[in-house]
This record gives C-alpha cells, sequence and structure tokens, in this order.
C-alpha cells in the first residue's frame, strides 16, 4: 500500500519532537541556562545583573546541515524579585525546520527559615514561539518514477497544499525551586520542578488541531563541599512529554586555584540511551565559560562514529564589591 503523500512531511516534523532522542533541541549543559532549565532561577543569583549565551551544533558527522541551537538570556535581581529575558533559536534538517522563541519570566524568592538558609523560589514565564518550515526544499514519494528506469525526479510537482509554513503560538511556562544557601555548609543540596506549554497551544502546518503538549522538568542535585578550594556536584534532571521521557545523570567538579584566582571546572554528563558527555570550563572574576563534547552511544553510532554535538556557554555576571548575601542558588 502506498504511503498517504502528506505522511512524509508530517513524519519529517515529528521527527525532531517525540520520537527520536537524538533530534530532541536540548542542552548537554542544561542547568548553565538558568531561564531556559526553570523560570524559578530567574535572578537567583548574587550580583547586579547577569548575562548568558549558548550555543550548540550536532549530528555534522551524519548530516550535512547540522542541527543548531543558540540562546541569549539576560537577568536580573531586585529584593526578592528576579526579572529576566530570553530569545532562543533551534534549527534542524534540510527543510530548514526552525523554532525562534522570545520569553519574559518573573521569579519570586523567600526564605522559610528564620536564619534565611532554606528558600522557595516560584518563577512565571510567557512568550512567543514562532515556527517554520521550507516545505519546498523537502522531498516526496509521489515524486519518484518509474520511467527510464525509475529514479527520484524532483522537476515532478509535489502536489501538496499547506496552509502556511510559518505558525507564531503563545508560550506559558512556570517552575518552583527549593535550594540551600548556607556558604559554610557542607552540603547545599536543591530540587526543582518547572511545567512548560501550560495551555498548550494549537500549532500545526495542516490547519489541524493539534495541540502541544505540555513538557515537565524535574531536576535536583547537592553541591559538596570537600574543602574549601574543592567540591563536587551529583545532578539528575528528568524530563518527560506525554510517553517521550529522558534522564541525564551527571557529576561537575570545580576547583580553586589560589595564585590564579580562578576555578577550574569539569564534568561528566550521561544523557540515557544517547550520550556521553565530557564538559571543562574556567571561572574567573565576573566571568564563567565552558565548553563540552557529545560522544554518541545511541544506535547512530555505527554511523557517527560516536560523534555527536558541539556546544559553548558563556556567562557574565556583573557584580560590584559588597559582603555577599545568603541568596546564592548553590548550582552556581
Amino acid at each position: 500500500m502506498m504511503m498517504n503523500k502528506r505522511l512524509l512531511p508530517i513524519l519529517f516534523l515529528l521527527m525532531f519532537s517525540f520520537h527520536g532522542r537524538s533530534q530532541d533541541a536540548h542542552l548537554s549543559m542544561y542547568d548553565a541556562a538558568p531561564l531556559y532549565l526553570n523560570p524559578a532561577m530567574t535572578g537567583v543569583f548574587e550580583g547586579d545583573w547577569r548575562l548568558h549565551a549558548q550555543y550548540r551544533t550536532q549530528w555534522k558527522s551524519v548530516n550535512y546541515k547540522p542541527y543548531t541551537s543558540a540562546l541569549l538570556s539576560v537577568d536580573i535581581p531586585k529584593g526578592k524579585w528576579g526579572f529576566g529575558a530570553q530569545i532562543m533559536n533551534f534549527r534542524a534538517g534540510i527543510g530548514n525546520y526552525n523554532v525562534a522563541q522570545g520569553l519574559v519570566s518573573a521569579a519570586y524568592t523567600t526564605p522559610v527559615d528564620e536564619a534565611k538558609h532554606h528558600n522557595l523560589s516560584f518563577g512565571l514565564q510567557a512568550g512567543l514561539s514562532q515556527k517554520s518550515v521550507e516545505y519546498q526544499l523537502l522531498t516526496y514519494n509521489n515524486q519518484y518514477t518509474t520511467s527510464n528506469g525509475g529514479g527520484f525526479d524532483p522537476t515532478i510537482s509535489a502536489d501538496e497544499s499547506f496552509s502556511g509554513q510559518s505558525i507564531v503560538v503563545p508560550v506559558t511556562n512556570t517552575g518552583i525551586m527549593y535550594f540551600y544557601s548556607k556558604q559554610q555548609s557542607f552540603l547545599n543540596p536543591f530540587i526543582g520542578v518547572s511545567a512548560f506549554n501550560l495551555i498548550q497551544p494549537k500549532e500545526s502546518f495542516f490547519g489541524a488541531d493539534n495541540r502541544l503538549p505540555l513538557r515537565y522538568y524535574i531536576h535536583a542535585g547537592t553541591r559538596i563541599n570537600i574543602t574549601e578550594k574543592f567540591y563536587v556536584l551529583p545532578k539528575i534532571l528528568h524530563m518527560q512529554q506525554r510517553k517521550f521521557q529522558e534522564q541525564t545523570y551527571a557529576v561537575d567538579i570545580g576547583y580553586y586555584l589560589n595564585g590564579a584566582e580562578l576555578y577550574l571546572l569539569g564534568g561528566f554528563i550521561y544523557r540515557t540511551a544517547d550520550a556521553g558527555i565530557l564538559s571543562i570550563g574556567a571561572k574567573m572574576d565576573h566571568f564563567v565559560a565552558k565548553i563540552s563534547y557529545d560522544f554518541n552511544l545511541s544506535t547512530l553510532s555505527t554511523v557517527s562514529s560516536g560523534r555527536g554535538g558541539f556546544e559553548l556557554s558563556f556567562t557574565y555576571i556583573r557584580q560590584k564589591n559588597k559582603p555577599k548575601t545568603a541568596k546564592i542558588c548553590p548550582r552556581l
């Protein structure tokens, strides 16, 4: 039975959402981008304002046109409040499937004990997301012909009818987070839950009643202060959207060099049945820079030869010389 001619572009679009782990638009260094991970982390840092940028490219080994992810955010703390904004762009595939998103967020952080070491933060995020695809670049099954021995003929009309190649949908996200902020403590645990696509907007290139499903993140960990100069930070992340789910297990380490006055950073991340990721970086004064590489461990590794994704992260925190307060998320 011949495949319905509309099915191929539909499969192409779905490939980047639920059924392919490796094609998801995700970040390996997910917590380097706090507003992307959980709106409740908006403004939860020590400083006057924070600027963050992140870039990722993957699948160059199996696709002449690699998938790319780019993110830029800024946030500021104002007393117990935090305010921020974030723009993102994800692009994948020969049809230039593209997601551009702009969000603003606000969070409220409050201590729950007299010593102000146990803290809860609540966040909201809202904005718009534009999704587009250049369907003229795609190929369809009815462009194959049996003439002249058979083959693919791009001059044959695809005879497709799209209601449009660009849609704009509203985005609403929320999150909550607990963290223990006492600086002299041996352990600084944290746990957060975030939910995305709260109003489940309608999105379709065919005019169908297709709703964007809710997506959930649960992230947790604890900073273990081995000495004043050395810490270890084990952490986990669970993501779920309908039947699709993914787990990430990771450990970060940091060592402070007195003479150079900088932290050397490193880490290992394991994304189940998908990838092993190594990261290195440094933190000095107002700057944090990290780089990571994904080693593909999925069933695609026989084709990719283990090559996956390359990622860069850069954070600048503007901070005047002033006494430290207790409002420091242990993740940082």
